[in-house]
């Protein structure tokens, strides 16, 4: 396993470009099976999640071809309909392909997603709205199996705005018979650069951003080239970095409008942030501020994968701050290594009580989750000392050459 060696207390400075999302590009990827033809797909992330959905479709017959971070994806010999537990279970994403292979198999033999240990997340509203398309699906030893001879568009109302299962329904509605509405859908930017994707295959989709959106179904699809969309939580990662260590940082290749909630906050907390369209720069506080309450909503509130980042932030802030998460039951595994290096951080069921101490100090600490682990590195480079984080796998997983990037910020870390 490999781990990061970071030598806390160096002022972050200098230019960094923010990678394609992760969010965006893993639905689109599994989109690619549904127009019976070629997507090129340009700005991907080369992350471990990517890899593992390049290996799903390969293992379903589709052809992959990568140059540097484009895609090349030939979907017209897809020949399986059953996908490979070990994938499955190593990413959750890779549940979205039930809408994409309804649509173009009308079967698809697919084990429980896996991923992040951050608390349940029940797909329940997926298998609710599949069904509701037209789907049976079959549970039985952990697998599901669902098929449709004919999926007919329907109105849908989601109880909760989930991301993931407003991309099922999209997928799973692109050529279903008639018209399908969502409504409380998601509203988050990579719901909109799916609508892109499939609209420029040729689909008939309206709304995604707001909390209805209108399916059209069509016959055919074409082939299509598409651009991923900037990875906001990177972007914001990135920002905590510059502000936690009270750097002079410029992120490039942005969408401002995706961040405002982080810009937001970090003013909050002291920051000063100029932006134009596709540039940021960020210029930490000397004196971080406390911030009364920061709480976790679906988009446009302030996003549940920033959450961890905040807390490193504020644990180091002047005053007490309170944070409420309230997306996932538990995605506060990071708070027992921060109390390692020095934090003083109270859990109250969903609440984190987040007092400042005047500096952290290095330690060993383990990655436990993708955005946990993004916040350890946060907190270890405003440490004082040493800090050795361990299972940085879970941080490749959203994080595309993360040491390179800070390297390049005049960071002291190092890959072993």
């Amino acid at each position: 396993m490999s781990k990061y060696i970071i030598e806390g207390g160096r002022r972050l400075v200098g230019e960094v470009p923010v990678i394609g999302a992760k969010n965006a590009v893993l639905p689109i990827l599994a989109a690619t099976v549904i127009n019976n033809n070629t997507s090129t797909i340009f700005n991907t992330p080369n992350l471990r999640d990517v890899e593992v959905m390049e290996q799903i479709l390969v293992s379903i017959g589709c052809k992959i071809n990568r140059v540097d971070n484009v895609i090349f994806v030939d979907s017209r010999n897809l020949s399986k309909i059953k996908i490979p537990e070990e994938l499955v279970r190593e990413m959750r994403s890779s549940i979205i392909l039930m809408g994409a292979m309804l649509t173009r198999c009308g079967e698809i033999v697919v084990s429980y997603p896996g991923g992040c240990e951050i608390g349940p997340r029940p797909i329940d509203l997926h298998l609710k709205a599949l069904r509701q398309l037209g789907a049976t699906i079959e549970e039985s030893h952990g697998f599901l199996h669902c098929k449709a001879e004919k999926l007919k568009g329907c109105d849908i109302q989601l109880d909760f705005p989930s991301v993931g299962a407003t991309e099922n329904i999209m997928l799973a509605a692109v050529k279903a018979e008639g018209t399908t509405i969502i409504r409380n859908a998601a509203r988050e930017p990579e719901i909109i650069d799916l609508q892109n994707f499939l609209n420029g295959m040729g689909a008939k989709i309206h709304g995604a951003g707001t909390s209805i959106i209108r399916i059209d179904g069509v016959d055919n699809l074409t082939s299509v080239e598409h651009t991923i969309i900037p990875d906001r939580i990177v972007a914001g990662t990135y920002m905590v970095a510059s502000a936690i260590t009270g750097g002079e940082v410029i992120l490039k290749n942005i969408e401002v409008e995706h961040i405002q909630s982080i810009i937001a906050k970090l003013k909050e907390t002291g920051c000063m942030i100029y932006n134009n369209c596709t540039t940021l720069k960020i210029i930490g506080p000397k004196k971080i501020n406390a911030i009364e309450t920061v709480q976790t909503l679906p988009y446009p509130g302030f996003p549940t994968d920033m959450q961890a980042q905040m807390i490193a932030l504020l644990s180091i802030a002047n005053g007490t701050s309170i944070v409420t998460e309230t997306i996932f039951e538990n995605r506060f595994k990071h708070v027992e290594e921060l109390v390692r290096m020095g934090a003083n951080i109270k859990i109250a069921g969903k609440v984190a009580i987040i007092k400042g101490v005047k500096e952290l100090t290095g330690a060993k600490v383990t990655s436990k989750d993708l955005r946990g682990g993004a916040a350890l590195v946060l907190a270890a480079l405003a440490a004082n000392g040493t800090t050795v984080i361990e299972d940085t796998f879970h941080i490749e997983r959203g994080y595309d050459s993360l040491e390179k990037d800070l390297l390049a910020l005049n960071a002291d870390i190092r890959k072993v």
